[in-house]
């Protein structure tokens, strides 16, 4: 077996450089996360290997010298298992997965340290969600600080191994006939204090700073619509990778427009007349003026669909519906001349309101 060929580095590679590569390929191929697989369990547990022997100064020179053959005579046989590599690797396995392999010792946080997600709600018009908008908002985050670079430290100063658990980042403690490793809360785990905070984070690592982050909001978008912007959250520490944003839309209503998915609800109110002889007429939709029939003898509360005048649907099938119920609006303050019009209606009609005419119920029974 190649090692150098395993990890994907050169014979030259520097520790740094194999670490590197050895944390992505447990990454990728963790058997927590590729249940089931025995392709990844082996190139996992190869990467193990490799990194095991490479890492070691004396089992590297051995290795470079006489290969695979050479380490047997120093006792090197493999981790063998999941089981050996988590001992064996426990230090790289709690900085990418947040556990231990099996020692206390190495429970302490001393790698880079990921910055938490944020979230962010914003506001938007109706028509914005309908027809997206690009726009740019000011956030005010816990931002990495460059001074001290997120260590917390004064530049050109160390921190000091923590008194109350040396180090190790956990202190042990007594329940019963148990004892129970918690974190140390004096260095949160870190293993180490800062006796000497950077002046412009106070030790901290973070700084409040503003910053302008454009958005590109889909059209169709809806309230409760979350979108992630990648490093846009709080920054990390000690050289870790910022978090991610996660804005939150909240659509306000419109005063003449109702949605339900991708359709559009409207009511239209149209006068008496034009609903008994029908007639065309401009009414407005999401997307501009059209002009629709209105049937003659339409009633009130019925419907009218006009097709693809509704929402554009996010996943880029076209576009809903708009549904407009007529509402018949009953004339109000007529004068002499539409009430004679009116009655002549009505007589034409024998809907007269002089008329002794049976009730409904009566109708309904006889």
């Amino acid at each position: 077996m190649d090692y150098y060929k395993v990890l994907g580095v050169s014979s030259t590679a520097t520790p740094e450089e194999l670490k590197k590569s050895y944390r992505k390929m447990a990454m990728k191929y963790h058997p927590d996360r590729n249940q089931g697989d025995t392709e990844a369990e082996n190139k996992f547990k190869s990467a193990a290997e490799a990194y095991e022997v490479l890492n070691n100064p004396e089992k590297r020179q051995m290795y470079d010298r006489f290969g695979v053959d050479g380490l047997k005579n120093m006792g090197h046989s493999g981790p063998g298992s999941t089981d050996d590599i988590f001992s064996s690797f426990g230090d790289i396995f709690g900085d990418l997965f947040g556990f231990s392999g099996g020692s206390s010792s190495r429970t302490r946080r001393q790698g880079p340290i990921q910055g938490s997600d944020l979230r962010y709600d914003l506001q938007i018009s109706f028509m914005e969600a309908v027809h997206g908008i690009s726009k740019e908002i000011e956030i005010t985050k816990p931002d990495t600080c460059w001074t001290c670079e997120g260590s917390g430290l004064r530049p050109g100063h160390t921190p000091q191994t923590c008194s109350t658990c040396n180090g190790q980042g956990q202190v042990m403690r007594s329940q019963g006939f148990f004892r129970v490793a918690t974190t140390c809360p004096q260095c949160r785990g870190t293993g180490e204090m800062i006796t000497d905070p950077c002046s412009d984070c106070d030790g901290n690592g973070l700084v409040n700073k503003k910053k302008k982050v454009s958005l590109k909001i889909p059209a169709g978008v809806n309230t409760g619509a979350r979108m992630r912007l990648q490093n846009e959250g709080q920054g990390g520490r000690k050289g870790g990778p910022p978090g991610d944003l996660y804005v939150i839309l909240h659509v306000e209503p419109h005063e003449f427009f109702e949605r339900e998915g991708e359709n559009i609800y409207c009511k239209l109110p149209i006068s008496m007349v034009k609903a008994a002889l029908g007639c065309k007429i401009d009414v407005t939709t999401i997307h501009g003026s059209k002009n629709i029939t209105i049937p003659k003898g339409i009633q009130a509360g019925e419907t009218i669909t006009l097709g693809s005048e509704g929402v554009p649907s996010l996943r880029g099938h076209g576009r809903g519906d708009m549904i407009i119920e007529v509402l018949v609006k009953t004339p109000t303050n007529l004068n002499k001349k539409k009430k004679e019009l009116l009655k002549e209606f009505a007589a034409l009609e024998k809907d007269g309101c002089d008329e002794k005419e049976e009730g409904f119920f009566q109708k309904l029974f006889h």
